[in-house]
């Protein structure tokens, strides 16, 4: 019996990845607590995707609410399966640059203690297992700000001429820079990750994602762009836009690409590597831009309003250079672009929003 452990797996990545490795082959134990209903409100709350889950997989998923932070817990768990576990895809996480202020404690035993633990259990219970963190863009602070930019009429872009172009690489510094308690705690983890790895020779990887998304995001104001855009194009509530004119620029990856990247690195892994991944120049947009299709597809206008401060280490631009990840990895592509994937989050959701309406 070959197991997979999922961490947030009732979240956006944790949900995806449940549903791909218990359709090939794996028993997924999936560990999730809900905090996201914690850090974000009930709207954000991720147990109508559990339920999902438990119905949809059913024997092949197992359904455990507990917390990473609790060491005695993830090494019992460990424990009891062993040399079965072959994957383990660590995807819980506090994943607010503006909630980790309020709790700095918080966020940093769960982001970086919990990768500890898990970590550390795998050492100890599988050495040979599988080990993905989604880690974050906001490892490089607020660097890529530096870049040389040029303002557009909808965007930012950066010059062509510049080295990033095709978009930001694994070698741009993590030093000297802002990057806001979440990206700090998550600077601690990928670290973690990347030491385990190459001093243990563990199979272990950090994916430095962009925005990660798809329709299976219970998006909120603080977290999750593109689902709650939608959400909020589609419901008529209001939206607020943080600095920059609207034309900061993020890429943006599907959850379903995103576990194909995982697939491909579980089946021929590598220790304590670091991967940008997102959508790249092929998927990836400004905020304007990201309006202006919301509208278009809801038929809807978004009410939205501009507050003239950005956020705390906000990037104003950035795109992913997953040239790296595609040379270990020749097979893997990208397939969802921004527009696919606004499209699907549409589809997917809006009699659920509907009745959310409704209801309240």
């Amino acid at each position: 019996m070959k197991i997979a452990i999922v961490t947030g797996s009732a979240g956006l990545i944790g949900s995806e990845a449940s549903r791909h490795f218990a359709t090939n082959g794996f028993k997924v134990i999936g560990i999730d607590n809900d905090m996201r209903a914690e850090f974000f409100g009930i709207e954000a709350s991720t147990a109508w995707q559990r339920n999902q889950l438990e119905t949809e997989l059913d024997e092949n998923y197992l359904h455990v609410a507990g917390d990473i932070r609790d060491e005695d817990l993830i090494d019992r768990l460990f424990a009891d399966y062993s040399s079965d576990i072959k994957l383990i895809v660590h995807a819980a996480a506090q994943p607010s640059h503006d909630w980790a202020a309020r709790d700095p404690k918080k966020d940093f035993t769960v982001n970086a203690n919990g990768t500890l633990n898990l970590l550390e259990a795998t050492r100890e219970n599988c050495p040979k297992a599988s080990f993905i963190f989604t880690s974050t863009n906001k490892v490089y602070g607020d660097t890529p700000n530096r870049l040389p930019l040029e303002e557009k009429e909808l965007r930012w872009e950066i010059d062509p001429s510049h080295q990033y172009n095709d978009g930001i690489k694994e070698d741009m510094s993590i030093d000297r820079c802002m990057h806001s308690l979440f990206g700090a705690s998550k600077v601690a983890a990928d670290i973690l990750v990347q030491e385990y790895g190459k001093y243990f020779d563990m199979n272990t990887a950090a994916f430095r994602g962009g925005c990660l998304t798809g329709p299976n995001h219970s998006g909120t104001q603080l977290h999750g762009f593109l689902a709650y855009l939608m959400k909020c194009t589609m419901t008529g509530r209001p939206y607020t836009v943080f600095g920059y004119k609207g034309k900061q620029v993020r890429d943006n990856i599907h959850s379903y690409d995103l576990i194909q990247a995982f697939d491909h690195f579980h089946k021929n892994p590598r220790s304590g590597e670091v991967y940008n991944i997102g959508g790249s120049r092929f998927s990836h947009c400004s905020m304007l831009e990201a309006i202006h299709m919301c509208e278009e597809i809801t038929g809807k206008r978004l009410d939205y309003s501009y507050a003239q401060d950005n956020r705390m280490g906000d990037h104003i631009w950035y795109v992913s250079d997953v040239s790296k990840f595609r040379q270990h990895y020749p097979n893997w592509q990208l397939t969802k672009d921004v527009r696919a994937i606004l499209t699907e989050i549409y589809g997917h959701n809006v009699e659920r929003w509907e009745a959310e309406t409704v209801a309240s």
